[in-house]
């Protein structure tokens, strides 16, 4: 491969051998770090990603397949200060990076420049945050990152929400602001795939994830860390060209840019070249908006996919209230009477009552395949709010609820004689409603199943917790009164008459809503 000097057009480059201007010893000092830096950086550093990488079935590919190719980081410490292990991190890679420069230094004395070096290094700091920012941006472009509020949350005080969960409710109702978001973070990321527009991707790139890192310390948002690493390359790749842009803009000299590219002198590294980036494009622009499109569709990985009963849906209030036969008067200080109940577009009833429940503070996102795993209608809630998801037998007008607030405990390692035993089959729900109910992998539109998704509802299942349960017979005619009685999760015998609310809000109703409910 030979070099050449990269001028105004294609027709004048020509390859030539060029001796390079010898850089400045501390030049080489900060580039052999930064080198050692980023490289490990944008490495996977988890078996886990790996495991899932060569476990893709890529004839049924799944959003989150792609995603989380997409989406690494360092994450070698761990603690309850995860933000503060994340940064930490990045320390400990920089302390690495400098006792790798040393002794990089010893054994290359000689060198005077690292001009293809420092072309390499761009390139690999150009497509690893290309990607990644192009996976984080789809999740916005069509919007299921923040979620349009459900009608729990809408009639949750505002005081009882957690500065995090008031972040993301704000950009939830404003989804083309959402879009607008994502549309600029994949704009940087296929801008970084090109060379000629590095640097205004870059420039794109540090100033969107900026902006996301501000908000994240401002409102505790949770993803401080990763919003900070692709700000961080986006720096890196800006710093490049800063001598360049000061001397045009502030100085106002003719600057004509002349930066190293490499000759490919066979044609195999052409077509290898052209056709490497041709792979990574076709992957994560146009097989991952589709597949993102499914998921914004028909499976919005925060939101629950199955959808609720149509007769029940809707905010209610509370009429009557009994337990095991004793009528419980209205009063919100009551640590058993139910307030005010809802039941969402999907398979969630939630309710209010006067006990504190466990504060769930994720922001409600992850990878899980069960809508009783989705949680981010209770993450950042408090205030006695309580969500369960339910499994409608629809012939005999059951509903099988399941709290999907589970508090996190550590779970200590099994003796070895308890590993050996056979899980037990939990048959609370009887055969004949399993029946009724029907598989839930089953019940999803027939485009978004996938594999992942057929293996990780099983998996999903045999690692379930115990969960507050409750088994609760409904009636209704027209959904403006409903009747719910059976047992509670403390088998008491419940029985109430709810009313629906026909509440006029302030907000009008969202126009670009994940689902199909």
């Amino acid at each position: 491969m030979q070099t050449n000097t990269d001028i105004s057009t294609p027709e004048q480059r020509k390859p030539v051998l060029a001796t390079e201007k010898a850089w400045k010893p501390y030049q080489i000092f900060l580039f052999r770090v930064a080198f050692i830096f980023f490289i490990i950086m944008s490495i996977p550093g988890s078996a886990s990603w790996y495991k899932g990488f060569f476990g893709i079935d890529w004839t049924s590919v799944h959003y989150r397949d792609l995603y989380d190719i997409a989406r690494f980081q360092p994450a070698f410490l761990r603690g309850a200060g995860r933000i503060l292990y994340g940064y930490g991190e990045w320390l400990v890679i920089l302390g690495v990076s400098i006792i790798g420069s040393v002794i990089w230094y010893l054994f290359d004395k000689q060198r005077k420049e690292y001009t293809k070096l420092n072309y390499w290094l761009r390139v690999i700091v150009r497509y690893r945050a290309g990607i990644g920012i192009i996976g984080f941006g789809f999740t916005k472009l069509l919007p299921v990152q923040m979620p349009y509020p459900s009608v729990g949350l809408l009639n949750t005080d505002f005081s009882d929400l957690t500065l995090q969960k008031i972040y993301w409710l704000s950009i939830g109702i404003v989804p083309w602001y959402q879009v607008f978001a994502g549309v600029v973070e994949v704009a940087a990321g296929m801008m970084l795939f090109f060379r000629k527009t590095t640097l205004l991707g870059a420039i794109l790139l540090f100033g969107a994830l900026g902006d996301i890192v501000y908000v994240n310390f401002a409102y505790d948002g949770g993803v401080h860390v990763y919003s900070s690493y692709f700000a961080l390359y986006g720096a890196f790749l800006i710093i490049h060209d800063i001598p360049k842009l000061y001397n045009l803009l502030i100085l106002e000299r003719l600057t004509i840019p002349r930066n190293y590219y490499p000759y490919f002198a066979q044609p195999w590294q052409k077509y290898l070249r052209i056709g490497l980036k041709t792979l990574v494009i076709a992957v994560f622009l146009g097989l991952l908006f589709y597949v993102q499109t499914l998921n914004f569709l028909y499976d919005p990985y925060k939101q629950p996919a199955m959808s609720g009963l149509k007769e029940l849906r809707g905010l209610y209030h509370v009429a009557e209230f009994r337990i095991n036969d004793r009528l419980i008067p209205e009063s919100p200080n009551d640590s058993l009477r139910w307030q005010q109940v809802t039941f969402e577009k999907w398979s969630t009833l939630t309710y209010n009552v006067n006990k504190p429940v466990k504060l769930d503070l994720s922001n409600g996102g992850g990878s899980p395949m069960r809508d009783i795993n989705r949680t981010f209608e209770l993450t950042g809630v408090a205030g006695g709010r309580r969500v369960f998801y339910y499994e409608a037998d629809t012939e005999n007008k059951v509903l099988y609820l399941q709290d999907k607030n589970v508090p996190r405990v550590r779970q200590e390692p099994a003796a070895a004689s308890e590993a050996k035993k056979p899980k037990q089959v939990d048959n609370w729900i009887p055969k004949e409603a399993l029946a009724n109910i029907g598989d839930e992998n089953l019940k999803i539109e027939p485009l978004a199943l996938t594999s992942r998704r057929t293996r990780g509802i099983p998996a999903e299942k045999a690692k379930d917790p115990k969960r507050n349960r409750m088994i609760l017979r409904y009636s209704t005619t027209d959904g403006a009164k409903v009747i719910l009685e059976g047992a509670d999760e403390n088998k008491n015998k419940i029985h109430m008459v709810l009313n629906r609310i026909d509440r006029k809000y302030a907000l009008s109703e969202g126009k670009l809503e994940a689902g199909k409910y």
